[in-house]
C-alpha cells in the first residue's frame, strides 16, 4: 500500500467515525513534562450527560504486598512496571501458560494519561508478545489517532496475559490470577482515563459479571483513581462496522476528559 493509499484509508476511517476534521499535531500534551513519580489516587466526580460515578465494590491486595522490595512506591512508573513484569516472570500460575508462545504484558508510555484495557491476547499478540498488534490492534491505533494522540502516547494492556485456547473467553480462575497484575499496572501508570474495551474488560474492572457493554456505555465510572469509559472492542467493530460512530461518541468523551484541567 502506497503512502497516498494509506492516507486515503485513514481519511475514510475518520469519515466512518463521523469525524469532521482532524489535525496532524496532538491537540494537547499527553503528559506534562514534569510530574511526580507517584500520584495519589483520587476519586473524581463523573461529568457529562448521562454520566455516573460507580466505584467497584472489590478490594484486592496490592501487588506491592507481594514484592515490595522489587517495586517500591517511590519508584518511577517505568521501574514499577518493570517490577511487575519481573514478578510475573515466566508465569505458570494458571493453565493458560501451557499453550502460550509469549506472555503479553503491556506496551506504551509508562506515565500515560490514557490507558486502554482489552480482554486477552489473540494469535498475533501471542506470537509477537505485544497487545493489540493484529487487525483489531491496527483499528485501535487509528481510533487513538482520531483523538489526536499516537499509540506511543498511551498505555495498552489486557486483563489476561496469555492467549486462551481458540480465543475462548477467559475463565474465572484465570481472571483471578491475572487481575492483581492488571490492577498493579493501572496503579503504576496512574492514568487519568481508562478505556475498557468490550464487555469482558468492563466487567472485570467494575467487578460486575452481568454488566453488558450496551448498558455500560454512555456513563463515566471511577476505577482506581481514574475515570473509566466503556466502549466496544475493536474486534467487534471489525464484525459490526456500523458501531464505529458509537465508539467515536465514546472517544469524544475521552478526549473531553483529557482536556479537562
Amino acid at each position: 500500500m502506497t503512502e497516498r493509499d494509506q492516507l486515503v484509508e485513514h481519511v475514510r476511517f475518520f469519515e466512518e467515525l463521523g469525524v469532521e476534521g482532524f489535525s496532524r499535531e496532538p491537540a494537547w500534551s499527553a503528559r506534562p513534562a514534569e510530574r511526580s513519580a507517584v500520584r495519589a489516587p483520587e476519586e473524581v466526580p463523573a461529568t457529562g450527560a448521562g454520566a455516573a460515578e460507580v466505584t467497584p465494590s472489590w478490594t484486592t491486595d496490592s501487588l506491592w504486598a507481594l514484592a515490595p522490595a522489587a517495586t517500591p512506591r517511590e519508584a518511577s512508573p517505568e521501574e514499577r512496571l518493570q517490577g511487575i513484569r519481573d514478578e510475573l516472570g515466566d508465569c505458570t500460575r494458571c493453565k493458560l501458560h501451557g499453550g502460550r508462545t509469549n506472555l503479553v504484558f503491556g506496551v506504551g508510555r509508562a506515565d500515560a494519561e490514557l490507558m486502554f484495557v482489552g480482554e486477552a491476547p489473540g494469535r498475533d499478540e501471542d506470537l509477537q508478545g505485544e497487545p493489540f498488534v493484529g487487525r483489531a490492534g491496527q483499528l485501535l491505533t487509528r481510533i487513538i489517532e482520531a483523538i489526536d494522540l499516537r499509540r506511543e502516547d498511551v498505555y495498552i494492556a489486557n486483563v489476561i496475559k496469555c492467549r486462551p485456547p481458540q480465543n475462548r473467553n477467559p475463565e474465572r480462575d484465570e481472571v483471578e490470577t491475572c487481575r492483581p497484575f492488571l490492577f498493579a499496572q493501572i496503579d503504576a501508570v496512574a492514568p487519568r482515563v481508562i478505556v475498557a474495551l468490550g464487555s469482558f474488560a468492563v466487567r472485570t474492572l467494575l467487578d460486575d459479571e452481568r454488566l453488558p457493554i450496551s448498558r455500560a456505555r454512555g456513563r463515566v465510572y471511577a476505577c482506581r483513581g481514574a475515570k473509566l469509559i466503556p466502549t466496544f472492542h475493536p474486534a467487534f467493530l471489525l464484525r459490526s462496522p456500523d458501531r464505529k460512530r458509537d465508539v467515536w461518541e465514546d472517544m469524544k468523551r475521552v478526549r473531553s476528559l483529557l482536556r479537562d484541567d
